[in-house]
């Protein structure tokens, strides 16, 4: 009877040491989905019409490792300032883990933002764009693929350039960045 509680014990103990306390990326955009003061959209590639642009062979590869890009913007206001200071330190605090290496800070009069990587050198399993006024409020998107190359990203942005890709069902997104 004591073996079988000592297992018992060290079986959980295990259980609950392999758990990790501190929130993924993913689940954040999961739980931010539920705050009213977030817009969360989910875009699908297909909607920067990609394929309808005349593309290179290696615009076309780069353009079909791009699954979707999830949004989540936070507009503030003076009603929930205490949310958007809460909110903008959990970001924070999730893109400084280990999983994400930050490509470049760019400071800009629309605000502050960095470009953050999740991968390792040869494939990149999503690309993260943070950015943050602190009178407009805050921007969260990531870009998902397969098998992203950090090389082809200068590809996808030139592919990106000549789709006629408009904005649509993107309005309440640019309502939101022209305050």
């Amino acid at each position: 009877m004591k073996k079988a509680y000592w297992l018992m014990m060290l079986v959980i103990g295990f259980t609950i040491s392999s758990c990790s306390s501190e929130q993924s990326l993913q689940e954040y955009y999961i739980a931010s989905a539920q705050n009213p003061n977030f817009m969360s959209f989910d875009l699908p590639s297909s909607l920067l019409n990609l394929e309808k642009a005349n593309l290179t062979q290696t615009e076309i590869e780069a353009a079909s490792s791009l699954k979707k890009l999830n949004i989540l913007a936070f507009q503030k206001k003076s009603e929930n300032e205490a949310d958007y200071q809460i909110q903008k330190a959990a970001i924070k605090s999730i893109l400084k883990d280990d999983d994400y290496s930050e490509l470049m800070k760019i400071n800009t009069s629309l605000g502050k933002a960095t470009l953050q990587l999740k991968g390792d050198d040869d494939t990149i399993d999503e690309l993260i764009i943070y950015g943050d006024n602190d009178e407009k409020g805050l921007i969260l998107v990531r870009v998902l693929g397969d098998d992203m190359n950090p090389a082809s990203f200068v590809q996808l942005i030139q592919a990106m350039e000549k789709s006629d890709f408009e904005g649509k069902g993107l309005e309440k997104l640019g309502d939101l960045l022209k305050g």
